[in-house]
Protein backbone atom coordinates (compact mmCIF):
# COMPACT_ATOMS: atom_id res chain seq x y z
CA UNK A 1 0.00 0.00 0.00
CA UNK A 2 1.13 3.65 -1.22
CA UNK A 3 0.42 6.56 1.21
CA UNK A 4 -0.55 9.71 0.33
CA UNK A 5 -0.25 12.44 2.01
CA UNK A 6 -2.56 15.90 1.10
CA UNK A 7 -4.20 13.73 -1.18
CA UNK A 8 -7.33 16.16 -1.20
CA UNK A 9 -5.00 19.03 -2.08
CA UNK A 10 -4.12 19.37 -5.97
CA UNK A 11 -0.91 17.32 -6.34
CA UNK A 12 -1.91 15.09 -4.09
CA UNK A 13 -5.34 14.19 -5.75
CA UNK A 14 -3.09 14.02 -9.27
CA UNK A 15 -1.14 11.43 -7.95
CA UNK A 16 -3.26 9.51 -5.79
CA UNK A 17 -5.46 9.07 -8.67
CA UNK A 18 -2.76 7.78 -11.33
CA UNK A 19 -1.55 5.16 -8.46
CA UNK A 20 -4.44 4.34 -7.82
CA UNK A 21 -5.12 3.44 -11.76
CA UNK A 22 -1.61 1.86 -12.53
CA UNK A 23 -3.35 -1.06 -9.99
CA UNK A 24 -1.89 0.55 -6.83
CA UNK A 25 -3.50 0.10 -3.44
CA UNK A 26 -3.38 3.97 -1.72
CA UNK A 27 -4.18 5.47 1.47
CA UNK A 28 -4.89 8.86 1.27
CA UNK A 29 -5.16 11.56 4.06
CA UNK A 30 -5.54 15.03 4.50
CA UNK A 31 -6.52 17.45 7.17
CA UNK A 32 -9.27 18.87 4.77
CA UNK A 33 -7.91 22.53 6.14
CA UNK A 34 -9.76 25.51 5.34
CA UNK A 35 -6.89 27.30 3.71
CA UNK A 36 -8.83 27.35 0.90
CA UNK A 37 -12.48 26.46 -0.26
CA UNK A 38 -12.60 23.01 1.72
CA UNK A 39 -15.39 21.61 -1.38
CA UNK A 40 -12.88 21.63 -3.77
CA UNK A 41 -10.95 19.38 -1.60
CA UNK A 42 -13.99 17.13 -1.10
CA UNK A 43 -15.16 17.39 -5.00
CA UNK A 44 -11.59 15.65 -6.28
CA UNK A 45 -11.97 13.07 -3.19
CA UNK A 46 -15.27 12.57 -4.75
CA UNK A 47 -13.25 11.86 -7.94
CA UNK A 48 -10.91 9.31 -6.26
CA UNK A 49 -13.52 7.22 -4.41
CA UNK A 50 -13.77 3.67 -4.57
CA UNK A 51 -11.42 0.96 -6.26
CA UNK A 52 -7.97 1.03 -5.36
CA UNK A 53 -8.24 4.29 -3.48
CA UNK A 54 -9.26 4.62 0.32
CA UNK A 55 -9.02 7.92 2.20
CA UNK A 56 -8.81 8.71 5.79
CA UNK A 57 -8.92 12.03 7.50
CA UNK A 58 -6.14 12.72 9.17
CA UNK A 59 -3.98 15.45 9.99
CA UNK A 60 -0.40 15.03 11.05
CA UNK A 61 0.35 17.63 13.50
CA UNK A 62 -1.22 14.81 15.70
CA UNK A 63 1.46 12.69 16.30
CA UNK A 64 -1.04 10.22 17.97
CA UNK A 65 -3.29 10.05 14.91
CA UNK A 66 -0.09 9.36 12.84
CA UNK A 67 1.21 6.68 14.62
CA UNK A 68 -1.85 4.40 14.92
CA UNK A 69 -2.84 5.16 11.20
CA UNK A 70 1.31 3.22 10.92
CA UNK A 71 0.04 0.35 12.79
CA UNK A 72 -2.81 -0.14 11.51
CA UNK A 73 -2.11 0.02 7.97
CA UNK A 74 0.46 -2.33 5.96
CA UNK A 75 2.47 0.42 4.07
CA UNK A 76 5.19 0.48 1.80
CA UNK A 77 6.31 3.40 0.27
CA UNK A 78 5.11 7.84 1.16
CA UNK A 79 4.55 10.53 -1.37
CA UNK A 80 4.30 13.07 0.90
CA UNK A 81 2.64 16.32 -0.03
CA UNK A 82 0.42 17.43 2.57
CA UNK A 83 1.65 20.97 4.07
CA UNK A 84 0.63 24.68 4.67
CA UNK A 85 1.73 25.66 1.15
CA UNK A 86 1.86 29.53 -0.53
CA UNK A 87 4.12 32.41 0.11
CA UNK A 88 1.97 35.13 1.11
CA UNK A 89 -0.26 33.70 3.51
CA UNK A 90 3.04 33.01 5.50
CA UNK A 91 3.35 36.64 6.11
CA UNK A 92 -0.10 36.33 8.04
CA UNK A 93 0.16 32.85 9.59
CA UNK A 94 3.28 31.93 10.28
CA UNK A 95 2.27 29.25 12.94
CA UNK A 96 0.64 27.10 10.30
CA UNK A 97 4.00 26.66 8.81
CA UNK A 98 5.43 25.54 11.90
CA UNK A 99 2.70 23.29 12.98
CA UNK A 100 1.78 21.61 9.23
CA UNK A 101 5.60 21.49 7.79
CA UNK A 102 7.75 21.22 10.56
CA UNK A 103 6.05 19.56 13.16
CA UNK A 104 3.85 17.68 10.95
CA UNK A 105 6.87 16.40 9.01
CA UNK A 106 8.52 15.09 12.19
CA UNK A 107 5.35 13.04 12.85
CA UNK A 108 5.73 11.37 9.54
CA UNK A 109 9.69 10.79 9.89
CA UNK A 110 8.78 9.49 13.42
CA UNK A 111 6.41 6.99 12.01
CA UNK A 112 8.83 6.12 9.30
CA UNK A 113 11.53 5.19 11.69
CA UNK A 114 9.32 2.82 13.62
CA UNK A 115 7.47 1.40 10.46
CA UNK A 116 10.15 1.64 7.45
CA UNK A 117 8.79 1.87 3.74
CA UNK A 118 11.04 1.05 0.93
CA UNK A 119 11.11 4.78 -0.22
CA UNK A 120 9.16 8.23 0.74
CA UNK A 121 8.69 10.38 -2.08
CA UNK A 122 8.14 14.20 0.39
CA UNK A 123 7.38 17.44 -1.09
CA UNK A 124 9.73 20.46 -1.54
CA UNK A 125 9.93 23.78 -3.28
CA UNK A 126 11.81 25.94 -5.67
CA UNK A 127 10.87 28.83 -2.93
CA UNK A 128 14.34 27.50 -1.21
CA UNK A 129 16.36 29.01 -3.65
CA UNK A 130 15.27 32.26 -2.32
CA UNK A 131 17.28 35.18 -3.02
CA UNK A 132 19.74 33.20 -6.01
CA UNK A 133 20.30 35.51 -8.56
CA UNK A 134 21.97 32.67 -10.90
CA UNK A 135 19.60 30.62 -13.64
CA UNK A 136 18.94 27.80 -13.55
CA UNK A 137 18.58 27.07 -10.48
CA UNK A 138 20.67 23.86 -9.57
CA UNK A 139 20.15 21.62 -6.44
CA UNK A 140 23.71 22.21 -5.84
CA UNK A 141 23.47 25.92 -5.08
CA UNK A 142 23.31 27.51 -1.82
CA UNK A 143 20.21 27.80 -0.11
CA UNK A 144 20.70 30.06 3.04
CA UNK A 145 18.84 33.06 1.65
CA UNK A 146 15.33 32.09 2.04
CA UNK A 147 12.76 35.21 1.26
CA UNK A 148 9.52 33.34 2.86
CA UNK A 149 9.05 31.12 6.17
CA UNK A 150 7.41 29.02 3.46
CA UNK A 151 10.77 28.34 1.94
CA UNK A 152 12.54 28.33 5.56
CA UNK A 153 10.04 25.59 6.62
CA UNK A 154 10.63 23.20 3.32
CA UNK A 155 14.31 23.77 3.83
CA UNK A 156 14.09 22.38 7.24
CA UNK A 157 12.05 19.12 5.47
CA UNK A 158 15.20 18.45 3.33
CA UNK A 159 17.88 18.79 5.96
CA UNK A 160 15.23 17.25 8.79
CA UNK A 161 15.19 14.03 5.67
CA UNK A 162 18.63 14.07 5.62
CA UNK A 163 19.14 13.81 9.17
CA UNK A 164 16.67 10.71 9.52
CA UNK A 165 18.13 9.41 6.26
CA UNK A 166 21.99 9.52 8.07
CA UNK A 167 20.86 8.40 11.19
CA UNK A 168 18.21 5.75 11.04
CA UNK A 169 18.28 4.91 7.57
CA UNK A 170 15.07 6.23 5.99
CA UNK A 171 15.46 6.22 2.00
CA UNK A 172 13.71 9.97 1.17
CA UNK A 173 13.83 11.72 -1.80
CA UNK A 174 12.84 15.04 -1.84
CA UNK A 175 11.56 16.93 -4.98
CA UNK A 176 11.59 20.84 -5.21
CA UNK A 177 8.59 21.53 -7.35
CA UNK A 178 8.69 24.41 -9.85
CA UNK A 179 5.10 26.67 -10.24
CA UNK A 180 2.71 23.73 -10.51
CA UNK A 181 -0.55 24.68 -12.61
CA UNK A 182 -3.13 22.70 -14.08
CA UNK A 183 -7.15 21.18 -13.79
CA UNK A 184 -8.37 21.19 -10.22
CA UNK A 185 -5.79 23.45 -9.25
CA UNK A 186 -5.34 25.68 -6.02
CA UNK A 187 -7.45 28.93 -6.12
CA UNK A 188 -4.31 31.04 -4.60
CA UNK A 189 -2.51 30.04 -7.66
CA UNK A 190 -1.65 32.27 -10.71
CA UNK A 191 -4.00 30.54 -13.08
CA UNK A 192 -6.83 29.84 -11.19
CA UNK A 193 -6.74 33.37 -9.62
CA UNK A 194 -6.47 35.38 -13.22
CA UNK A 195 -9.19 32.72 -14.60
CA UNK A 196 -11.77 33.81 -11.97
CA UNK A 197 -11.15 37.65 -12.33
CA UNK A 198 -10.32 38.29 -16.41
CA UNK A 199 -14.07 35.39 -16.29
CA UNK A 200 -15.80 38.19 -13.74
CA UNK A 201 -14.16 41.36 -15.38
CA UNK A 202 -11.92 42.33 -12.42
CA UNK A 203 -8.81 42.96 -12.75
CA UNK A 204 -5.81 40.77 -11.96
CA UNK A 205 -3.22 41.71 -9.90
CA UNK A 206 0.39 41.51 -11.74
CA UNK A 207 3.37 41.75 -9.20
CA UNK A 208 6.83 43.77 -10.16
CA UNK A 209 4.72 45.63 -12.74
CA UNK A 210 5.33 42.11 -14.87
CA UNK A 211 8.76 41.63 -14.72
CA UNK A 212 8.42 38.52 -13.88
CA UNK A 213 9.81 35.00 -15.27
CA UNK A 214 8.26 31.51 -13.91
CA UNK A 215 8.80 28.22 -14.74
CA UNK A 216 5.52 27.10 -14.68
CA UNK A 217 5.00 22.96 -14.76
CA UNK A 218 2.19 20.94 -15.99
CA UNK A 219 0.33 19.10 -13.27
CA UNK A 220 0.88 15.78 -15.65
CA UNK A 221 4.88 16.30 -15.78
CA UNK A 222 4.71 16.85 -12.27
CA UNK A 223 2.97 13.16 -11.69
CA UNK A 224 5.10 11.62 -14.26
CA UNK A 225 8.42 12.54 -12.34
CA UNK A 226 7.25 11.57 -8.91
CA UNK A 227 5.79 7.99 -9.87
CA UNK A 228 8.89 7.86 -11.61
CA UNK A 229 11.19 8.47 -8.49
CA UNK A 230 8.96 6.58 -6.38
CA UNK A 231 9.98 3.69 -8.23
CA UNK A 232 13.15 4.22 -7.63
CA UNK A 233 15.11 4.79 -4.53
CA UNK A 234 17.92 6.87 -4.49
CA UNK A 235 21.79 5.62 -4.48
CA UNK A 236 23.15 6.91 -1.31
CA UNK A 237 25.15 9.26 -1.25
CA UNK A 238 28.26 9.22 0.88
CA UNK A 239 26.29 6.40 2.61
CA UNK A 240 22.90 8.31 2.99
CA UNK A 241 19.76 7.13 1.26
CA UNK A 242 18.80 10.89 0.70
CA UNK A 243 18.66 12.63 -2.45
CA UNK A 244 17.25 16.15 -3.85
CA UNK A 245 15.91 17.03 -7.48
CA UNK A 246 14.44 19.66 -9.28
CA UNK A 247 10.71 19.06 -10.92
CA UNK A 248 10.75 21.88 -12.96
CA UNK A 249 9.40 22.76 -16.80
CA UNK A 250 13.06 24.05 -17.75
CA UNK A 251 11.28 26.80 -19.78
CA UNK A 252 11.11 29.75 -17.40
CA UNK A 253 7.80 31.94 -19.40
CA UNK A 254 7.74 35.82 -19.05
CA UNK A 255 4.43 36.60 -16.57
CA UNK A 256 2.64 38.57 -18.93
CA UNK A 257 3.25 35.55 -22.15
CA UNK A 258 1.53 33.42 -19.19
CA UNK A 259 -1.32 36.37 -18.75
CA UNK A 260 -1.53 36.55 -23.00
CA UNK A 261 -2.01 32.89 -23.34
CA UNK A 262 -4.86 32.45 -20.49
CA UNK A 263 -6.48 35.60 -21.45
CA UNK A 264 -6.41 33.73 -24.92
CA UNK A 265 -7.74 30.58 -23.87
CA UNK A 266 -10.55 32.26 -21.74
CA UNK A 267 -11.49 34.86 -24.97
CA UNK A 268 -11.43 37.99 -22.91
CA UNK A 269 -8.76 40.84 -22.47
CA UNK A 270 -7.79 40.82 -19.11
CA UNK A 271 -7.42 44.43 -17.08
CA UNK A 272 -4.15 44.19 -15.27
CA UNK A 273 -3.31 46.58 -11.62
CA UNK A 274 0.22 46.79 -11.95
CA UNK A 275 2.00 46.06 -8.46
CA UNK A 276 5.46 46.18 -7.03
CA UNK A 277 7.25 42.90 -5.97
CA UNK A 278 5.51 41.60 -2.99
CA UNK A 279 7.47 40.26 0.23
CA UNK A 280 8.42 36.79 -0.26
CA UNK A 281 8.56 36.57 -4.00
CA UNK A 282 11.17 36.39 -6.07
CA UNK A 283 12.00 37.81 -9.72
CA UNK A 284 12.80 34.55 -11.55
CA UNK A 285 12.44 30.93 -11.41
CA UNK A 286 14.15 28.40 -13.34
CA UNK A 287 15.00 24.57 -13.17
CA UNK A 288 18.06 22.82 -13.96
CA UNK A 289 16.74 18.89 -14.56
CA UNK A 290 19.68 17.25 -16.31
CA UNK A 291 19.54 14.77 -12.97
CA UNK A 292 15.84 14.12 -13.89
CA UNK A 293 16.60 13.61 -17.31
CA UNK A 294 19.90 11.55 -17.27
CA UNK A 295 19.06 9.42 -14.27
CA UNK A 296 15.26 8.79 -14.56
CA UNK A 297 14.44 9.66 -18.51
CA UNK A 298 12.12 12.17 -17.20
CA UNK A 299 10.83 15.38 -19.44
CA UNK A 300 8.80 17.47 -19.33
CA UNK A 301 6.25 18.09 -22.37
CA UNK A 302 3.48 20.42 -21.81
CA UNK A 303 4.23 24.12 -22.76
CA UNK A 304 1.93 26.70 -21.89
CA UNK A 305 0.26 27.29 -24.66
CA UNK A 306 -1.32 23.49 -24.17
CA UNK A 307 -1.82 23.50 -20.42
CA UNK A 308 -3.44 26.51 -20.10
CA UNK A 309 -6.17 25.89 -22.37
CA UNK A 310 -6.57 22.79 -19.93
CA UNK A 311 -6.87 24.62 -17.06
CA UNK A 312 -9.67 26.60 -18.53
CA UNK A 313 -11.76 24.00 -19.61
CA UNK A 314 -11.72 22.49 -16.28
CA UNK A 315 -12.40 25.78 -14.58
CA UNK A 316 -15.03 26.29 -17.07
CA UNK A 317 -16.03 22.25 -16.77
CA UNK A 318 -16.41 22.81 -12.58
CA UNK A 319 -18.19 26.21 -11.82
CA UNK A 320 -20.51 25.37 -14.87
CA UNK A 321 -19.26 29.12 -17.01
CA UNK A 322 -20.24 28.48 -20.49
Amino acid sequence: MILVTGAAGFIGYHVARALATRGDAVLGIDSLNDYYDPALKRARLAQLGGGNFVFERCDLVDRAAVQTLFARHAIDAVVHLAAQAGVRYSLSHPHAYVDANVAGFLNLLEALRAHPVRHCVYASTSSVYGANVKQPFAVGDRVDHPVSLYAATKRANELMAYVYARQFGLVLTGLRFFTVYGPWGRPDMAAFKFTRAILAGEPIEVYNFGDMRRDFTYIDDVVDAVVRVLDRAPASEDGVPHRLLNVGNSRPEPLLRFIEVLADAIGKKPQMRLLPLQPGDVKETSADIEPMRREYGWEPRTTIEAGLPEFVRWYRGYYGID
